[in-house]
């Protein structure tokens, strides 16, 4: 299924796209208009119908079967939400070297020494740096914890932070946890993954450059309203059989920025949830995001936004994730 959360007639509701994403089943209206006695708990809740598990998607399902004329709206009637607004947590994982490879070739040719502008790389570094992280990352995932209040959905205007002058956006995979994990195996992790979104994770490139001295990773650079950007959709795990072969495309203003594919991660998910879960609950609803695909943000290749751009977001069967930046 592709499942989302939406505003309509000034109510929070939950559904699935159906007629090619065209439309979408109200869950709760279905559920009223098939007059079941079941009490509705997990369908008028994203959360909830996550920490349902086998039993709400089996119904949630049933819905999308029957399909009562009186629970459907139009999609361009409804304004997209987040599927999970907020989600219980955010971790930000790095899991393509080719991204990192790509930023730290453009740090080292692109030196700043004070205020970069949009035109300069966000951060000088040399290689020993280089050798530093990426070293790292080949010996196990690293991540951070994002602002899980700052999440917005599809469509919603993205307000350029005030204290930034280079705003820059990155094309990432999320995956939600479906259940309680703990000291999970990677061979058997994969059965906690509930379903996937696009995740576009929008950086002020010279925040991160001024807080990046500190060794305690992002924090302003991504941390302000709207900056972090879920969806469109929330689409099933058994939709997506092998997400490890999923193009991602991003462009802005309708012209391809950069491509890549979910194929190059280097930690797949089962693995990132493997160490995360190490003597550390997952619990259902929580948001891994896979880091950016090589090549899927403007820093790497010196582009960086402007007012008024659109930035959309393609993963392969998931759909398109389309936000304008704005200043405030």
């Amino acid at each position: 299924m592709r499942l989302v959360s939406y505003e309509h007639v000034g109510k929070v509701r939950t559904g699935a796209f159906i007629d090619d994403d065209r439309s979408i089943l109200d869950f709760l209206a279905a559920h009223d208009a098939t007059a079941s006695d079941e009490i509705p708990v997990a369908l008028g809740d994203m959360l909830a119908l996550i920490e349902g598990g086998d039993e709400a998607l089996a119904r949630a399902r049933e819905l999308v079967a029957a399909r009562p004329a009186s629970a459907i709206v139009e999609a361009s009637e409804v304004k997209l939400r987040a599927p999970l607004q907020p989600p219980p947590q955010i971790r930000d994982c790095s899991c393509f070297e080719l991204h990192l490879r790509n930023c730290y070739d453009v740090a080292r040719r692109f030196k700043v020494r004070n205020e970069p502008d949009p035109e300069s790389a966000y951060l000088a570094a040399d290689r020993s740096d280089e050798d530093r992280v990426i070293g790292t990352f080949l010996k196990q995932p690293i991540y951070y914890k994002g602002n899980r209040f700052s999440v917005v959905g599809s469509g919603t205007d993205v307000v350029w932070p005030s204290y930034s002058k280079v705003l820059d956006f990155e094309l990432e995979l999320a995956c939600y946890i479906g259940r309680r994990t703990k000291d999970a195996a990677a061979a058997d992790a994969a059965q906690s993954i509930f379903g996937y979104s696009i995740y576009n994770d929008f950086s002020a490139r010279d925040a991160q450059l001024r807080e990046s001295g500190g060794g305690l990773g992002p924090a302003k650079g991504k941390d302000f309203d709207t900056g972090n950007v879920l969806g469109p959709c929330l689409v099933t795990a058994d939709e997506i059989p092998d997400p490890q072969s999923l193009t991602m495309i991003a462009s802005v203003n309708g012209e391809e920025w950069g491509r890549g594919s979910t194929r190059d991660m280097h930690w797949t998910f089962p693995q990132v949830i493997a160490h995360i879960s190490q003597s550390e609950t997952l619990y259902p609803g929580e948001i891994l995001g896979s880091g950016t695909v090589g090549t899927g943000c403007g820093m790497e290749q010196l582009r960086y936004l402007k007012p008024g751009d659109v930035v959309e977001l393609e993963i392969e069967r998931i759909g398109v994730l389309r936000n304008r930046v704005v200043q405030p």
